[in-house]
């Protein structure tokens, strides 16, 4: 008689507005310092995992396709942890769907590590509380420590070696979660990235000149953001949020050789929400680790905002998010 267990999970990525760029530990995927997302309704993941002693060996579809063996690797990994967590040691199947454009600089990889945290868990028979849950995300991504969580979400690096104070918590920001809109402006029709995000945050640490004026900034980014949205000051969060994302881009292309992500649309995207607030609209722009734009505002400019960076030539897609909820088990 063979076991077989499964579970379904959905996971929302985040966009960070005080950036996760940079590890202190990369064996542990601990960050050099804090982050501060926003978790967004309009990018989702859904995985079901399954445990079953009559597969051969871990398998993994991603996208209705088998998974690149980079992928499979990592996942695969992560599935090692798990099961030393449950005493299993069962082989395992994933089946995950983003439902949005993956490894293109969308935060895919932390809404993926975020469901298949949740799934796999409960897939194993294991219960775990939320900042359990985050830790083991993280160790999957990074920001997939964020993405268990819904709305406003601050990640603690933490100081121990282990790394059990390194896992996300959200904040309390009900009125200001409710209002605010992200634009997510795709560039180059969300084709894959150059860089990904972990050698380039390896390269730019070894190698940019800048790299240590980033880490050293974090921190009073990450306080000033926190009081921003504990105070609904949206137009504070925003001019923050813009300013720290430059400062880590600024940081990678002063690598050597430097790491751009920046396309011509990108920055035609950023001039346009420049323009946008000269005309009294409220966006403010940030940008991870590829060429997208996404920009933060208002639920009442969204509509206006959105129309404005669909006619960036070169914006080949533009979705309005809100403030999406926590990691949940699917039926």
């Amino acid at each position: 008689m063979t076991t077989d267990r499964s579970a379904t999970a959905r996971a929302c990525a985040n966009i960070a507005l005080v950036k996760y760029w940079g590890k202190r530990d990369a064996a542990r995927n601990l960050p050099a310092a804090g982050s501060l997302s926003l978790t967004l309704d309009a990018l989702t993941t859904v995985t079901t995992v399954r445990f079953d002693d009559a597969l051969p060996a871990d398998r993994m579809i991603l996208g209705g396709e088998a998974a690149p063996e980079a992928a499979m690797i990592r996942a695969r990994a992560f599935l090692d942890r798990v099961r030393a967590l449950a005493g299993l040691t069962s082989p395992a199947s994933i089946e995950t769907m983003n439902h949005f454009p993956t490894a293109s600089g969308l935060a895919s990889s932390a809404s993926g590590f975020a469901a298949l945290a949740l799934a796999a868990t409960r897939a194993a028979g294991l219960e775990l509380d939320g900042p359990a849950l985050s830790r083991l995300a993280r160790q999957g991504s990074g920001s997939a420590a964020r993405s268990i969580y819904g709305g406003f979400v601050r990640m603690e690096a933490g100081t121990r070696a282990d790394g059990e104070d390194a896992y996300a918590h959200p904040i309390a920001a009900p009125e200001l979660a409710a209002r605010v809109r992200m634009i997510v402006c795709e560039v180059g029709g969300g084709a894959p990235k150059t860089h990904g995000s972990r050698d380039a945050m390896e390269h730019c640490a070894a190698t940019s000149p800048l790299y240590d004026a980033w880490v050293a900034l974090v921190p009073r980014d990450l306080a000033a953001a926190e009081a921003a949205v504990h105070r609904g000051d949206l137009e504070a969060l925003g001019e923050l949020a813009e300013a720290n994302a430059l400062a880590m881009h600024a940081s990678a292309i002063a690598a050597r050789p430097a790491i751009i992500y920046w396309q011509p649309a990108t920055l035609a995207a950023l001039a346009e929400v420049r323009a946008l607030r000269a005309a009294g609209r409220g966006a403010w722009a940030t940008m991870d680790a590829g060429p997208h734009v996404k920009v933060l505002t208002s639920a009442d400019d969204a509509a206006e905002v959105a129309l404005t960076m669909a006619a960036v030539p070169g914006i080949t897609a533009v979705t309005i998010a809100a403030a999406g909820g926590p990691a949940e088990l699917l039926p």
